[in-house]
């Protein structure tokens, strides 16, 4: 069996399971880089892949924290000096751009819901509301730029191997035992300022 049905035979079976629980189509999967990954920005990664975020499949790598802390991207926030948490590379598109995941039980305005109880968004105001909070890092995670692929792109990585397909959850986006530490060469730009 080519690898393309063998992907296309794992994406339905997820979707099928997930309509099965939920009664919602699958919009949302981990890719996970194969130890054969040539691109040195995705070496190592584990993305969380959207679908239904814009024309094509988008998303964030959720495993790769830079060295940027959070409090020297938002200096004016004073309550944030003291946090040790980083900002996370999202991916090689557009690293001056920041979005971010978080949990909440009330669906928030302005934000996408990628996973039961998880948003997407790049909206600046609602960012800052977050970080305002009493525990302004729980169950939020800030990246720079983005991953994309152009249409058929993705489909072609998954069929050459590059990638293996896992179902999305709450507990492997958010889980710090996830975390591969950036390897000694960084992307252009990474690490030196947003």
């Amino acid at each position: 069996m080519s690898r393309t049905l063998c992907a296309l035979f794992v994406l339905c079976a997820i979707s099928w399971a997930n309509a099965a629980d939920n009664a919602k189509p699958l919009t949302t999967i981990l890719l996970v880089a194969r130890a054969e990954m040539a691109d040195p920005n995705f070496k190592d990664s584990i993305v969380l892949v959207m679908n239904h975020i814009g024309p094509s499949p988008g998303g964030v790598i959720i495993n790769r924290p830079t060295r940027i802390p959070v409090s020297r991207v938002f200096p004016d926030l004073e309550t944030l000096a003291q946090l040790e948490d980083k900002v996370y590379f999202g991916g090689p598109v557009e690293i001056q751009s920041v979005s971010f995941l978080y949990r909440t039980d009330k669906p928030p305005d302005h934000a996408t819901e990628v996973i039961e109880g998880i948003y997407f968004s790049a909206d600046g105001k609602l960012l800052r509301q977050l970080l305002g909070r009493d525990k302004p890092m729980e169950g939020l995670r800030i990246f720079v730029g983005f991953s994309g692929w152009a249409r058929g792109q993705l489909e072609a990585e998954i069929a050459r191997g590059d990638w293996t397909l896992e179902p999305a959850n709450a507990t492997t986006i958010f889980d710090p035992k996830s975390q591969h530490p950036w390897p000694e060469r960084q992307p252009a730009g990474v690490g030196r300022g947003v």
